[in-house]
């Protein structure tokens, strides 16, 4: 992995896009930690984004930084599969990954404790970034 994309999974927030079997697209951002690139979140059960997850778990995220010029826009879009985490050494884990990024968690752990943690894994990343020149991009497939 470039220390480009590692520098973008820094970032606190994602935008993951769903789709429900009925085909209804939804984009919602998320906070989220990354363990190499398996990204964790956590979210209400009753969330769109939720609800589609239980009916269909593949899912894109992008991570971008907020940027005012073309020649500066960055970010890593990918494609895979989100699923529950339960108890155990994986939840764990990424609940103190949480923390370590998002300090403010521990003040707030009963309402963080209400919702599911996720995983995102993707199958698929586009690595972009212009200040390389226009559209330059790299592409994986992870399977």
């Amino acid at each position: 992995m470039n220390e480009s994309i590692r520098a973008l999974l820094q970032l606190s927030t994602m935008t993951l896009a769903t789709c429900s079997l009925s085909g209804e697209p939804h984009a919602a951002a998320v906070y989220f930690a990354a363990i190499d690139l398996k990204l964790y979140f956590f979210s209400d059960t009753n969330s769109q984004h939720s609800q589609d997850l239980r009916e269909n778990p593949l899912a894109a995220v992008v991570i971008y930084p907020e940027v005012w010029d073309w020649q500066t826009i960055r970010g890593i879009q990918m494609r895979g599969r989100v699923d529950v985490i339960p108890s155990g050494e994986e939840w764990q884990r990424a609940w103190e990954t949480y923390q370590i990024k998002f300090p403010f968690v521990r003040q707030i752990e009963s309402i963080v404790a209400r919702n599911v943690l996720y995983r995102f894994q993707p199958n698929w990343l586009r690595w972009m970034d212009n200040r390389f020149g226009l559209g330059h991009k790299e592409e994986w497939h992870l399977d």
